[in-house]
């Protein structure tokens, strides 16, 4: 069986391909883009792609489908959405005829259509080739001139796609037009990201987002980065073991259990968070030693206006900046030994945000040692298995409350958030063991109270 025929079979044993065979079509209609795509690399798509020449069309698919369509986009093309349980079937009117649609798309391997009348493969610039060959090729350089965030896509595509390369040819016009993606909606732009930072590939894409300058286009803030490198000459240098630390976020998010949006978050945050290592250099000269004091604070408020610029949910942004506030805690309770207490307040300061930090602190450590395993990384990974291990006795077995926002009122307080700060303080001390006991916390509070009378 030949490539087309193998194609031919897979989809037309397509439900939804067997139903429109059924039905009264006015026009043509095709399939096309990436399910074609994922079909043929043997996977089952969620989302449908539809070329028609004919809108009644649009009601064959909503009887069929039994949900109505909407409207996407905006003129002169538009595209119709149907969703139907975890499916989106987008339906989109051809301008002129099948090819000159597919000639005005991204990439060659997204440029295949399947003509649903005729049971026929369209594939005029070559596509299954390409396919097979696992390299994608843009159609011509004007397209991305058109779209830039097809750029950004490529390399989502290189990160996503199980061995695919990007041909030299769009290589070299992603790095000739990169500064196009500066006219790209933020959040188009953060979606292609999100989904490049949790995939098993994104060490291999921010060499290539590096490569091209692209990366420094969406983020200029990283191009400080990388010119501080070039003038201080560090080792190791702050966005180059930045980029390296992404090779083991996700086999680590993999073996820690992680879902998607675990790594994301962490992938975010590990690359914001050294971005206030340049304002915050100093040098002690006599010693020799560099210092970045504070620099965690710095670059927390850096990756704050970054995120709201492009769109980041709040959510997103809360749990990436305190990430990044703490990414230095499991190091500095490393340096020496290593009590229970330390271990329980990084507990008590994350919360469910602790195998996050964990993550974020392993690929930060190996992105500074290169991957290698010496006496300071063996005895960080034996710390932070040391608080993964806690982490999940308290996940299994909470501690109780000792006491409650009542009892600190009975005890002569006024109502208001001085109250929140004595129970939460109260809380660190029962995780850190120092406080154990409700009469040992009612104690505490009572000291607080005289301090604040005295005060």
């Amino acid at each position: 069986m030949d490539v087309e025929d193998y194609l031919k079979e897979k989809i037309s044993s397509l439900d939804i391909i067997k139903g429109l065979t059924k039905k009264q079509i006015r026009g043509d209609l095709y399939l096309v883009g990436g399910s074609i795509r994922e079909l043929f690399l043997s996977s089952i798509p969620n989302d449908f792609d539809f070329a028609i020449t004919n809108e009644e069309d649009i009601k064959v698919f909503e009887e069929l489908l039994n949900s109505r369509a909407f409207i996407l986009g905006k003129k002169p093309i538009h595209t119709f959405r149907i969703a139907k349980d975890d499916k989106n079937i987008d339906l989109t009117k051809i301008e002129k005829d099948i090819v000159d649609d597919l000639l005005r798309r991204d990439f060659t391997i997204n440029a295949i259509a399947y003509d649903i009348k005729r049971g026929e493969i369209l594939d005029p610039l070559k596509g299954l080739k390409d396919l097979k060959d696992k390299v994608i090729v843009h159609i011509k350089k004007k397209n991305l001139i058109k779209d830039p965030l097809r750029m950004l896509k490529a390399i989502r595509h290189f990160s996503t796609l199980d061995s695919f390369v990007i041909h030299d040819s769009l290589y070299r016009d992603i790095s000739e037009l990169k500064g196009l993606i500066g006219h790209v909606a933020p959040e188009r732009i953060k979606y292609e990201l999100d989904q490049i930072i949790c995939s098993k590939n994104a060490f291999s894409s921010l060499k290539i987002l590096d490569a091209t300058g692209l990366i420094f286009e969406i983020f200029p803030e990283l191009f400080v980065l990388k010119r501080f490198d070039d003038e201080k000459n560090l080792k190791p240098e702050v966005f180059g073991h930045t980029v390296h630390a992404f090779k083991y976020l996700y086999t680590y998010g993999n073996k820690y259990h992680m879902d998607k949006q675990s790594i994301k978050i962490t992938g975010y945050a590990l690359l914001f968070h050294d971005l206030g290592k340049p304002q915050t250099f100093t040098k002690d000269w006599e010693k020799n030693v560099i210092h970045f004091y504070y620099h965690e604070k710095v670059s927390e408020d850096m990756a704050s206006s970054i995120m709201e610029r492009m769109r980041f949910s709040v959510n997103e942004m809360r749990h990436i900046k305190n990430l990044i506030y703490n990414h230095m805690r499991i190091f500095l309770i490393s340096t020496g030994e290593t009590t229970e207490r330390a271990i329980r307040r990084v507990i008590f300061k994350m919360g469910d945000l602790t195998p996050l930090l964990v993550l974020l602190t392993i690929c930060d450590m190996y992105g500074s040692s290169q991957g290698k395993d010496n006496e300071s990384t063996e005895r960080v990974l034996g710390v932070c298995e040391d608080v993964l291990s806690m982490y999940k006795k308290f996940q299994e077995k909470p501690l109780p409350r000792l006491i409650t926002g009542h009892d600190i009122i009975g005890l002569g307080y006024k109502e208001g958030p001085e109250i929140g700060r004595i129970l939460a303080d109260i809380r660190e001390r029962q995780i850190s063991g120092e406080i154990k006991t409700r009469q040992e916390a009612i104690e505490y509070a009572m000291a607080m109270l005289k301090i604040n009378v005295f005060h």
